[in-house]
């Protein structure tokens, strides 16, 4: 195991953790193997297994209420959070993260993780721990299986189509509004709380990069297809603590691709130019076993986690841009921006306007930037957003692109709310839409 880890040798089959072949699984007469995560509640399942029969805030955000049309819009919550090696404590409330919209729960929650064991020799050339995976999964599903008390009686509300939605939509954009205000009409009918019950989709561990797919569980008969994929790009170009996984997955005749990746670290101009290096070589390396077999040649595609690109040209003024919070100012030395519009990554990729602070590098269980002290044990770290959510594909519609303030770890987490039109839908969803005070 350990060599095929040093030489990137892929195993005859991917596995994965997931809930929703384990009635399959025992139904064809073969063995469940157990997975790390919840004391055994998940299977491991090789792809194959997967294929043949469909296996399968912010204050302000207002409440939609459900409705029946033939073609509607999941929504979708993508979250990437660097958490600095540390393993969660039982305590550790996530409910302020994945519901910080304060709105209706989503039907999709795409959460990648990055450092989630320490990046030291044991851990990258030794055996996989998956103890914090485990802790992380087990938090994640108590957060988004318990229900929140009403705080008042539940009334029957009047429906809403979803050309009113689209046509509400339409008109924020046209007043100057962006993916990051988060904004919606007031006055919205609100149907109170919603009940729901998630199951987990998917997840993949590779050393410290952990991406979990998590639907709710009235989803789950009409996803299939579930495969992964993970590239390592970290010492010698292969190994894992830098790199790549991704899941792909088919949902209504439509297919998702989420790859989570955490990419060369430095502030070196010449580190940007190897951040390009490791998105240009996970493109061309990830391969599924089935079609699609490319992360570009999924309908949807969100592309997340710390990225790592820095703020060039780094100045005295820069530190003054960050005194005044001149958010904007500061963006325009942001590398991942100056490297898109030059066409040497991401090119034709989406990213929502960004009107929140730096989320990296901050003191430990503080909100100061390490570059604040002047403490000698602090190694100086110019603040720069290097955790992003970038997406490509004609069924997407971002409506928020917010960060959370947990003081977890050294960077901050960041989420996004998506709506997805799959191709072939008829159901019964329940959509979220709001607005923020930031």
């Amino acid at each position: 195991m350990v060599v095929r880890k040093w030489f990137n040798i892929k195993n005859g089959t991917n596995e994965f953790h997931s809930d929703l072949c384990k009635t399959k699984v025992h139904q064809r007469g073969e063995g469940r193997r157990k997975s790390c995560s919840d004391g055994g509640l998940h299977a491991v399942v090789p792809e194959w297994q997967m294929e043949a029969n469909g296996a399968i805030g912010r204050p302000g955000f207002k409440q939609l209420p459900t409705f029946v049309t033939n073609k509607v819009n999941l929504s979708i919550v993508v979250g990437t959070w660097n958490v600095g090696g540390k393993s969660p404590h039982d305590g550790l409330n996530l409910s302020d993260w994945l519901h910080e919209t304060n709105c209706t729960p989503a039907d999709i929650y795409v959460l990648g993780f990055q450092e989630i064991v320490p990046l030291n020799a044991g851990n990258v050339l030794g055996p996989q721990d998956c103890g914090p995976a485990a802790k992380w999964l087990s938090l994640i599903l108590q957060a988004l299986n318990t229900t929140p008390e009403p705080e008042e009686e539940l009334h029957e509300k009047p429906r809403i189509s979803l050309s009113d939605l689209m046509s509400s939509e339409e008109e924020f954009s046209s007043e100057g509004q962006d993916s990051n205000s988060c904004s919606s009409e007031d006055g919205l009918p609100s149907p109170g709380t919603v009940h729901r019950k998630y199951c987990l989709a998917a997840s993949k561990q590779m050393v410290g990069i952990f991406l979990c797919v998590f639907v709710d569980e009235d989803l789950c008969e009409y996803i299939s297809g579930l495969r992964i994929s993970c590239i390592g790009r970290g010492i010698l170009g292969c190994l894992g603590n830098k790199g790549s996984v991704s899941i792909s997955m088919s949902l209504h005749g439509t297919t998702f691709c989420f790859v989570c990746t955490h990419l060369a670290s430095g502030e070196k101009e010449s580190d940007a130019m190897r951040r390009n290096l490791d998105v240009l070589k996970i493109l061309d390396s990830t391969n599924f076993s089935d079609s699609p077999s490319t992360i570009l040649g999924h309908d949807n595609i969100i592309w997340l986690g710390d990225l790592n690109y820095r703020l060039a040209s780094i100045s005295e003024d820069t530190y003054e841009l960050l005194r005044r919070k001149d958010w904007q100012a500061l963006l325009e030395k942001d590398q991942l921006k100056m490297e898109q519009k030059s066409g040497r990554v991401f090119d034709g990729w989406k990213e929502g306007q960004i009107y929140f602070a730096p989320t990296y590098k901050y003191l430990a269980n503080s909100d100061h930037y390490v570059v604040q002290t002047s403490s000698p044990k602090h190694k100086r770290r110019t603040p720069a957003w290097c955790d992003r959510i970038l997406w490509k594909g004609q069924g997407l519609k971002q409506v928020c692109y917010v960060r959370g303030e947990s003081r977890f770890s050294d960077h901050r987490p960041v989420y996004s709310l998506f709506l997805a039109s799959p191709n072939k839908m008829t159901s019964k969803i329940t959509l979220s839409f709001g607005s923020s005070s930031e």
